[in-house]
């Protein structure tokens, strides 16, 4: 993609289909007159008037006690230094959408037009009322120190400003845990700090506080080793100045045992690695490319520990393992400040999950058989579900026992619970999804690439590294519609029906009658059907030349089925393949089976549809737990359609005791736990939270999952093949580019499985 598609489509997604990327959502109410004499006059008198009384109220009534205003004035804007407050707001608003998806918590974002230290504060605390929290955000040194100081003394809401404090709590955690893997003790090793910035100033101040050395530290600027001798320092500079007699980075590096980049890229050198101490600690923070490369790091040195803040190597230090969550916290014991007990809390909490066991949901996602504490799992991954019930409890503990705490937590089991309701529908699957496809990005075949919808797809996952496209169609067409949308990469294009295609094309007729010919099918009929994109897609992925195929998007679901059951077929043991689909919700993730093959299925039928569902889900990581759907609960009806239900159950339960499944039941009582606990205390699903419901028939199966996509906050992905050989998946009629681009996502995730399944399978067999 050119520099200028790029930045075309960056200004796409800001703008369109409605500018920026945060809104305000009402949370109660609003439909009747009623409603709105609640909302506003005369009923909101009310809690104004109970406000009044006590300003305590004003979070029993509103949203301040979960609101958290993210502030900048624009000065110090990522790599984009002094842009202003107008330009810094797409990125306040990018750190509002990452309060909101990793911990629930709203934000308004505000640009202040100003410099001047006092007119900053000022305003700060002249708009302070309406906010739970306040997050100072890209704000130059050395200023922002002075206006967090000042804030923090003056307001009675936590502050924070994350450059300085979300670096430091998160590579805390990743150098508590290297120096366990060193065998090293904090306050013995000799650090070097690499910039001296408001985030290393934060960095250096919170090591200390575990009990680093402060005559062990060597802190560097862009003039050199910052030392005692040097006239005009700053005070913060000066708390870290050396008495050593070093000017160079590359003296301070020898026998160094930590070193802490927040600079430049490809400031450190194979040879200041190899100076260092036995088992060196490495934090090359610098972003988007490290103090040094990661690659020569490791090969510099065998026995390093390293982090940097990249998501393509081990160990990153991201800001958004830290701020969403300790504001979490902190607000949800209305703590006055953010204080170093709560920070230390924080990074003891991470430090201490990142040797807890990872969940499979976590290894599933970042394509890893098992991931373990060690020197390339040194701080947990921003996508871990646990985050959100590890670190705020750590936090509101921390407020609670140093006394900043106004609203104590006394029952931690139901906070824990809450914590977890809150995280219903943040997408994390979607994005898990993304990022374990494009750990290992497979060929992907679009069947037909000659629209314009489909070649957008593949020019997405192409560029995101998710697949490798083989686009089917009429050459000329595609190579149109590519440069109709500035898609000028080199990809596979292949025309089954042109002439140079001739020998493949052969070969693969061959190959499907042998597959078909005692199934009615002749040499000639097969040499035909090769012309077809379906077959001809199908049989590239029967002998090899690509590992996933998605399709449909042109013609309806039985017309493009039919050519991937003649070809691909089924796995063994499976009688007739499914689909389910995988719906996003507030509540969490739900899948459904079967939304779009079985019309009748029969009760073994069902057990078996079950069974490939509870196979799905695991590939994705989910612990399932299926309901299966009727009218009926439990025995309520002797008719032949809950009966079926009944039998299919009883199979299940037969030959798959392990499997967490339940019915017949009716789907209120399936997904609201509390109904199905107090009425059917028996049952496998009570006291669990059930996340698949298989139907007893198409016609319900595919209406519920329709209406339920097109509800608000919810989204769907698939329908997702079941019991297919091979990784192939159909479009619905005319399906969205994003939807196309999940499914692609989805067929690639599906072709690693299959690949690492056909894998193990091998490895069973005995050698003749």
């Amino acid at each position: 993609m050119s520099k200028q598609s790029k930045r075309r489509e960056a200004l796409l997604y800001h703008a369109k289909p409605r500018p920026g990327k945060i809104q305000v959502v009402p949370t109660k109410k609003y439909a009747s007159q009623r409603d709105l004499s609640l909302a506003y006059s005369p009923g909101v008198a009310e809690p104004c008037l109970e406000i009044e009384k006590s300003i305590d109220n004003v979070y029993k009534y509103t949203n301040k006690g979960n609101l958290v205003a993210v502030i900048s004035n624009g000065t110090a804007v990522l790599g984009l230094g002094n842009i202003g407050p107008e330009a810094s707001k797409p990125v306040m608003e990018g750190k509002a959408l990452l309060f909101k998806i990793f911990a629930d918590i709203d934000v308004f974002d505000i640009e202040i037009d100003t410099n001047d230290i006092d007119a900053f504060v000022a305003t700060v605390k002249h708009i302070a009322p309406t906010f739970g929290g306040i997050n100072l955000e890209d704000i130059k040194a050395p200023e922002a120190f002075e206006i967090e100081r000042r804030l923090k003394e003056e307001l009675d809401i936590p502050v924070m400003h994350d450059d300085q404090h979300g670096t430091a709590i998160i590579s805390a955690a990743a150098l508590l845990n290297a120096l366990e893997l060193a065998e090293k003790s904090i306050d013995a090793v000799r650090i070097v700090i690499n910039g001296a910035g408001a985030a290393a100033i934060s960095c250096t101040r919170l090591y200390k506080a575990f009990g680093a050395d402060s005559s062990k530290i060597v802190m560097i600027d862009s003039k050199g080793v910052i030392r005692k001798d040097h006239p005009n320092l700053t005070a913060e500079k000066n708390e870290f100045a050396t008495h050593r007699d070093i000017k160079t980075l590359e003296e301070a590096m020898v026998d160094a045992d930590v070193f802490v980049g927040l600079s430049i890229a490809d400031i450190v050198t194979p040879k200041m690695l190899k100076s260092m101490a036995a088992n060196p600690i490495v934090f090359a923070m610098a972003n988007p490319d490290p103090e040094i490369k990661y690659d020569l790091a490791i090969k510099s040195r065998a026995d390093i520990i390293m982090a940097t803040g990249r998501s393509d190597h081990p160990n990153q230090v991201n800001n958004v393992l830290g701020f969403p969550f300790i504001f979490r916290g902190a607000l949800d014991v209305r703590a006055t400040k953010i204080n170093e007990a709560m920070k230390m809390a924080a990074v003891k909490a991470l430090a201490d999950l990142a040797k807890e066991p990872v969940p499979e949901q976590v290894n599933v996602a970042y394509d890893e058989t098992k991931l373990q504490f060690g020197r390339d799992y040194i701080i947990p991954k921003p996508f871990d579900p646990r985050l959100i019930i590890a670190v705020p409890p750590a936090v509101a503990k921390a407020a609670m026992e140093s006394g900043v705490a106004l609203a104590p937590i006394k029952d931690w089991e139901r906070y824990e619970e809450e914590l977890l309701d809150r995280m219903g529908n943040d997408h994390k699957m979607l994005r898990l999804l993304f990022d374990r496809a494009r750990s290992k990005p497979k060929r992907v075949i679009f069947a037909e690439a000659d629209h314009l919808d489909v070649i957008k797809a593949a020019q997405i996952v192409f560029e995101e590294g998710v697949a490798k496209p083989i686009l089917l169609g009429r050459k000329e067409v595609i190579l149109e519609l590519m440069q109709e949308i500035d898609f000028d990469e080199d990809v596979e294009i292949i025309d089954p029906k042109s002439d140079d295609q001739d020998e493949r094309r052969t070969a693969y007729a061959q190959a499907f009658w042998q597959l078909r010919k005692r199934k009615g099918v002749t040499l000639n009929d097969a040499n035909r059907l090769m012309r077809e994109r379906s077959y001809f897609g199908s049989m590239m992925i029967n002998l090899g030349d690509a590992d996933a195929m998605v399709s449909g998007y042109a013609r309806a679901y039985p017309t493009a089925l039919r050519p991937i059951l003649e070809t691909v077929g089924r796995f063994d043991g499976v009688d007739k393949v499914a689909a389910t689909n995988l719906m996003l919700t507030p509540k969490g993730p739900i899948f459904i089976s079967d939304t779009s093959i079985n019309i009748d299925p029969t009760a073994k039928e069902l057990a078996n549809i079950a069974q490939m569902t509870n196979y799905t889900m695991k590939m994705f990581g989910v612990n399932p737990v299926i309901a299966m759907i009727s009218y009926a609960n439990f025995g309520s009806s002797d008719d032949p359609h809950a009966a079926k239900v009944r039998e299919a159950v009883r199979l299940l339960h037969e030959s798959n005791p392990d499997m967490v499944v339940d019915g017949e039941l009716q789907v209120d009582f399936a997904l609201n736990s509390e109904m199905l606990k107090n009425k059917f205390p028996f049952s496998k699903l009570a006291g669990r939270k059930v996340n698949a419901l298989v139907f007893p028939n198409l016609d319900a199966a595919n209406s519920n999952y329709k209406m339920l996509k097109e509800q608000k906050d919810v989204d769907s992905i698939g329908p997702i093949m079941l019991g297919l050989r091979k990784a192939v998946h159909i479009f619905q009629l005319g399906a969205s580019v994003d939807e196309m681009v999940n499914m692609t996502a989805i067929a690639v995730v599906d072709a690693q499985q299959k690949e690492q399944a056909e894998k193990q399978q091998k490895r069973k067999k005995p050698k003749v």
